[in-house]
């Protein structure tokens, strides 16, 4: 068997071993839920569900996304050649571990004890921190030309605060947008597969099946959660999700470009980047705190006009998955192809936006 059809069916073999430890993993993250009193409860007009239902099914993403990533290291640490994959990335691999285990155990408590924002907040910026330390950053020093020294203390100072505003960033853009059943780990989903492939074609082996890992995990999840859900995936598998995607998009960027490594995941997360950019507009005009909640965000607008939860859901995959091939175009530099496809999504965006508007009014 040739190295890239080992290659290929070790690929295989992952997400399906994630996808079934996610699925068997599900059942067992209800009860423990039901049992510590980790329950959604719907108190207010925002939430979509009219009974408790279980909060804890990041719990199964989380074990299935460990043990899949613990094998592949240790394939690629017992020298397997199908792996093609420099020693040099175990670290930082080791890094997103380390980070995952503690943005989910972040999350875990929250789910359970309903921690204030602030709080969660410096969690985040506390994990991402932890990270930075550990080797895993963005080294934007040299791509974007900047005059520092990489191992300066300016250098350092910068690198810092874009790795940890980028991880942040995208662990709460996946948190936000969950608010429909199956919506955040279908579009996690996406996004991780698109990802992936476009790590692979750069040669990016450690990235790539990481990613693969995530999408299976995610994947596994959604019989489970897709509507009418029977389980929540709960701020433990959101910031899971989210904070793994950042941390994973930024693994390999000495092999290519600081810009290729940070935009290609915007790019696929368009969805919840736009839904989270038009929060922060809106409140800003209405005078209302930034981090007030609301039931406004895109998926509540589609659901308003009478599209109902799945054909909503279903229609955000349809746009992530235009966002996820813009991403894999805009990695092979073909920048004005990958532009026209994320204008396209983009416009069905506003076309929802202009017609709830109107509906509205």
């Amino acid at each position: 068997m040739t190295p890239s059809a080992l290659l290929h069916l070790a690929a295989v073999g992952l997400i399906c071993i994630a996808f079934a430890v996610s699925a068997c993993a599900t059942p067992l993250s209800i009860i423990i839920a039901r049992k510590t009193g980790a329950m959604d409860v719907p108190r207010d007009e925002r939430r979509m569900h009219k009974r408790p239902i279980p909060r804890l099914g990041g719990l199964a993403i989380f074990i299935s996304f460990i043990v899949c990533v613990l094998i592949y290291r240790g394939l690629v640490l017992s020298g397997f050649d199908w792996a093609h994959d420099p020693l040099e990335t175990i670290p930082k691999l080791t890094a997103v571990i380390v980070g995952g285990i503690i943005i989910f155990f972040l999350g875990a408590i929250d789910d359970t004890l309903n921690l204030p924002a602030k709080v969660k907040l410096i969690g985040q910026i506390a994990c991402a921190a932890v990270v930075f330390f550990m080797g895993l950053r963005i080294p934007a020093i040299k791509s974007f030309g900047w005059h520092f020294a990489e191992d300066s203390p300016g250098g350092l100072i910068i690198s810092f605060i874009l790795t940890v505003f980028w991880l942040v960033l995208i662990t709460n853009m996946i948190n936000l947008i969950d608010g429909l059943d199956g919506l955040a780990a279908g579009v996690a989903g996406i996004a991780a597969l698109a990802i992936s492939y476009s790590s692979y074609i750069h040669g990016q082996y450690t990235a790539a099946f990481v990613m693969i890992i995530l999408a299976g995990s995610a994947l596994g999840f959604l019989p489970f959660n897709f509507y009418p859900a029977k389980a929540f995936m709960g701020d433990s598998g959101a910031m899971f999700l989210g904070f793994t995607l950042a941390a994973v998009a930024i693994i390999e960027p000495a092999k290519s470009s600081t810009l290729i490594a940070t935009v290609a995941p915007v790019l696929v997360l368009g969805v919840p980047l736009f839904d989270v950019g038009f929060a922060v507009i809106r409140r800003w005009l209405r005078g209302q705190p930034i981090f007030s909640a609301d039931k406004e965000h895109l998926h509540h607008q589609l659901t308003a006009l009478g599209m109902g939860q799945r054909r909503s859901v279903l229609m955000l995959y349809g746009i992530s998955g235009i966002m996820g091939i813009a991403a894999i175009v805009f990695s092979r530099n073909l920048y004005l192809e990958a532009v026209g496809l994320f204008s396209i999504a983009v416009v069905f965006i506003l076309i929802f936006i202009w017609r709830w508007n109107k509906h509205d009014s």
